[in-house]
């Protein structure tokens, strides 16, 4: 694959050529206006003068016409050929490098005409007073000489300088890339754990993005790793306490000869089963939310269905009353009914884990129809914990039995995953929590 240095050498190379040969056209156009305008003036002077100098009264044609002496030379002006025809068409005089043809026919003012083989550019004046006609003409091959000569003068320079700046787009092209290569180097020399940003307050503006977006990526990744070492160590630690009650307690019922410690015993471990089964499944729904393996087909579904679709799965709650308003199952929501079967699962679980023996766990519309709340009578959550409950692993002060913390966390991550947000709040009758869950940019259509 080319280098960027290469890539941006040859574009810099070609685009220089380009401008250059497209001045080069535009001189050699300009040029040959300018050049055409100037020799048709000096024909139109040389013309002119030439009459001036004719006699008066020009004799009788001579036998031959004269040839006016003076050979061809590189000056412009001894390239000029002249005519002088008397008005009847018999040739009295001409240049020595002139043809005996005709060079213009009887029109006067400027003209062109091939005389043997040669295109030629004629100006021709008419003075009837002294019965003559003179013609002063040059070859248009001449002119394109001129103009090839100034052209080739315009080349030959750029030719010479052309590896000169060749060799300085190079040069400046590798002091320019050089932060970007010391960049690579730093780089280079780290080891996958170091992921400290990249130094680049001294990176020109245009690297500057690069280096920015790499720090960006470099915290997202140490965020994940840290998470992950986070969500490891909190497992092997929640993990090994029911295993270490489910070893004890099944070693209780073993040796114990009453049914009552046996049965207490069981009790227990089906207990620690049960954390250490939610404790699992949370963990691997919080990895998939995470990890974003979960689809999202949007279909419309009934939000009371899926409430007692969670609290069949869940069992009876002898502790507590679930109310769910009729309204949930009238009005279908359009979303992605697995993740949204998740974060409703985690804010049921959580009112249930906090409601007293007694209480009452409330699903119902929000008075303006943009979201969900689930009410519970348990006892709410300090204001000073309030920010942190949403924090992965956090579980406060009045944390459940069977509690990982991990259930709003997983709330806030589905939550966001099909468009919707979490709001949490202690309930204004000074006890018990409500939690909400609301559609962003538009209310669940009625």
């Amino acid at each position: 694959m080319i280098s960027l240095r290469r890539r941006l050498f040859l574009i810099l190379l070609v685009a220089t050529g380009v401008i250059w040969l497209s001045a080069v056209a535009w001189i050699y156009q300009v040029s040959r206006a300018e050049v055409e305008h100037v020799l048709d003036t000096r024909l139109q002077e040389a013309a002119r003068m030439v009459d001036s100098l004719v006699a008066g009264h020009m004799p009788a044609s001579p036998a031959e016409p004269v040839v006016i002496p003076g050979g061809e030379t590189s000056s412009y002006e001894r390239q000029l050929s002249c005519q002088i025809w008397s008005l009847d068409g018999r040739l009295i005089a001409r240049s020595s490098g002139a043809p005996d043809e005709q060079l213009a026919g009887p029109a006067p003012g400027f003209s062109e005409r091939v005389v043997d083989g040669e295109r030629w550019r004629i100006f021709t004046v008419d003075d009837a007073a002294k019965g003559v006609r003179v013609m002063v003409g040059d070859r248009l091959g001449l002119r394109d000489q001129l103009i090839a000569d100034l052209i080739k003068g315009l080349l030959w320079p750029t030719l010479l300088v052309a590896p000169l700046l060749g060799l300085l787009i190079w040069v400046s092209l590798g002091r320019g890339l050089r932060p970007l290569g010391d960049i690579t180097t730093a780089l280079k020399a780290r080891d996958a754990e170091d992921m400290r940003p990249i130094d680049a307050g001294h990176a020109p503006a245009e690297i500057r993005p690069l280096a920015d977006a790499l720090n960006t990526l470099f915290a997202k990744v140490e965020a994940a790793r840290q998470q992950e070492r986070e969500v490891t160590a909190f497992a092997a630690h929640e993990l090994k306490t029911p295993l270490a009650g489910l070893k004890t307690q099944t070693q209780i019922a073993l040796a114990a000869s009453d049914e009552e410690i046996r049965n207490g015993a069981l009790r227990q471990i089906l207990s620690s089963v049960d954390r250490t089964t939610r404790l699992v499944r949370q963990l691997l729904v919080l990895a998939k939310l995470d990890a974003g393996s979960l689809t999202m087909p949007v279909t419309p579904v009934s939000l009371g269905d899926i409430i007692d679709e969670i609290c069949a799965i869940s069992g009876p709650t002898p502790a507590c009353r679930i109310v769910v308003d009729p309204l949930l199952y009238d009005r279908r929501v359009p979303t992605d009914r697995e993740i949204l079967t998740i974060a409703l699962r985690n804010l049921h679980e959580n009112a249930v884990q906090h409601s007293p023996a007694g209480g009452t766990i409330s699903w119902r519309f929000t008075p303006d129809g943009f979201g969900v709340v689930v009410e519970d009578e348990g006892p709410g959550v300090d204001a000073d914990e309030l920010p942190h409950v949403r924090q992965r692993f956090y579980r406060g002060r009045s944390r459940s039995p069977v509690g990982s913390g991990l259930g709003l966390a997983i709330v806030e991550v589905a939550s966001a995953r099909i468009g919707w947000s979490l709001h949490l709040e202690n309930r204004a009758e000074g006890r018990g929590f409500r939690a909400e869950l609301r559609r962003v940019g538009n209310a669940i259509p009625a």
